[in-house]
């Protein structure tokens, strides 16, 4: 393992965050803000610490598979180290393990908070909170290729390390093409949405920060009780709209701007996910109505907004979803397993994940049938090997595995079982909210000291999607010889 090459691509990532780390330094200064220090110092340390090794180490362009992953999974793991900088510095709430929660939350883009009085933070650490989610929805690594073209090789080989697996087969194009259009696909749904939001009334902070975390599918609001504090019907449409853009394939997302719908219409999973959430909205919307609203009209509202923020893995509220139906509640923990497509900001399983693993389990009940007949997983008219299968299915296992390890461990520290078990599932899936005392309108204030870790620990698994980490701690990964 060639470690000079490991930090000097870090280096790149760390003055990424150096740059929004400057802009809310800038925000801060500009209003007069207690931040201005803290921000400004973190900003400082965070281009010292980018800068050396660009300086000191040569350009390399041929990295190995296993650096690339290493330089990743390092990537995020020192950005939310340096995302906790300006919390730590800042103080009040923040105490370390609070920082590196709430840090780790917004670069995972999972959006849980352990803020009891987020309007009373300054405005600068209330953008650089929103940052952190902008950066790690579109990715840290593709974030810093976008700006980086000329990596050649390298590029390549990071690009498909961040890259999950499950959405490498829609971009069949250059990595540097990719990379473009993820990043161009992000800046233009951002910008409409800001300029949609303040068109609906919010002012340019709110909208932006809200539009940050909307497409990033994060949740972070600078409001205690989220979106429900706008009491807007229509902003509360927009950011719907844009959640489910959001949770979309960003090359699908790119074939209908293009005017090439017909790849959406044959894409099983755009047909899956949007299918399922109209369904999930209706059977919500139904179950609340005469329960929580006594008008249709309400529960739709509510209901429709709830779903798609955690069918999404956003995680914004505009009504409390713990004082709902049992059958409503079971319902958001499905979709919080699951979340949205792969190629989106979305954490979760995946829809792509869910459908193979339905045909598979179709494949199988045939093959009992018809012992004789040979049978083919088929999706968008193309064959899917088997090796994708087992894959998925293993994936899928060991996502549910470690979700039902957290929440065993939470409720060791003397948590019930549905606030640590829906919170393991949320934190799992990048979602924020679960039920219980970590429900939509609460936060993880009460979490134990310890749990935070496990709950941060299960974060960062689900982001980078288990495999990356697991082998980024293995002796072996270290050791290799190239």
């Amino acid at each position: 393992m060639r470690l000079y090459v490991v930090f000097r691509y870090i280096g790149f990532v760390i003055l990424l965050n150096a740059l929004f780390l400057a802009v809310s330094t800038a925000i801060s200064y500009f209003y007069g803000e207690s931040s201005f220090f803290p921000l400004l110092y973190s900003t400082i340390i965070a281009v010292l610490f980018g800068i050396f090794p660009i300086i000191f180490v040569p350009a390399v362009d041929d990295i190995t598979h296993i650096e690339g992953l290493v330089i990743v999974v390092g990537s995020w793991l020192l950005s939310c180290l340096i995302g906790t900088i300006p919390y730590v510095m800042w103080g009040g709430e923040f105490t370390f393990t609070n920082a590196w929660f709430e840090s780790v939350s917004g670069y995972t883009t999972t959006g849980a908070s352990i803020l009891t009085e987020i309007e009373s933070l300054p405005l600068g650490i209330l953008f650089w909170r929103a940052s952190t989610h902008w950066i790690g929805g579109m990715g840290i690594i593709v974030f810093v290729l976008s700006v980086m073209p000329s990596l050649g090789s390298a590029g390549l080989i990071l690009y498909r390390s961040e890259m999950s697996p499950a959405a490498l087969h829609h971009f069949k194009m250059r990595s540097r093409d990719a990379v473009r259009l993820i990043l161009w696909i992000y800046l233009g749904i951002t910008i409409i949405e800001t300029a949609l939001l303040l068109l609906a009334g919010l002012n340019l902070f709110d909208a932006l920060t809200h539009a940050f975390s909307t497409v990033a599918t994060g949740g972070f609001s600078t409001k205690n009780s989220s979106v429900a504090a706008f009491h807007s019907l229509t902003v509360e449409i927009i950011i719907m709209v844009f959640m489910l853009l959001s949770g979309m394939n960003f090359a699908l997302l790119f074939s209908a701007v293009t005017g090439k719908f017909e790849d959406v219409k044959v894409s099983t999973v755009a047909k899956y996910y949007v299918g399922i959430n109209l369904v999930v909205i209706l059977l919500v919307s139904l179950n609340t109505y005469g329960n929580n609203y006594n008008n249709f009209g309400d529960a739709l509202r509510y209901s429709a907004f709830q779903v798609l923020s955690v069918g999404t893995s956003t995680g914004f509220a505009n009504a409390d979803s713990s004082v709902w139906p049992p059958f409503a509640q079971m319902i958001l923990v499905i979709l919080t397993l699951q979340c949205a497509s792969a190629g989106s900001t979305s954490g979760g399983i995946k829809v792509d994940r869910i459908i193979i693993f339905i045909k598979s389990l179709e494949k199988k009940i045939k093959q009992i049938l018809h012992p004789n007949a040979v049978i083919t997983i088929t999706m968008d008219k193309k064959k899917v090997d088997d090796e994708l299968v087992n894959s998925t299915i293993l994936y899928i296992l060991t996502y549910i595995f470690i979700v039902a390890l957290s929440g065993l461990a939470v409720t060791a520290m003397g948590v019930d079982m549905i606030s640590a078990y829906s919170g393991a599932a949320a934190m799992m899936g990048n979602v924020g909210p679960g039920l219980g005392f970590v429900g939509s309108l609460e936060n993880y204030s009460l979490i134990p000291k310890l749990g935070k870790w496990v709950y941060s620990l299960t974060m960062i698994l689900g982001r980078l999607e288990i495999y990356g980490l697991i082998i980024f701690f293995l002796p072996s990964t270290w050791k290799r010889k190239y």
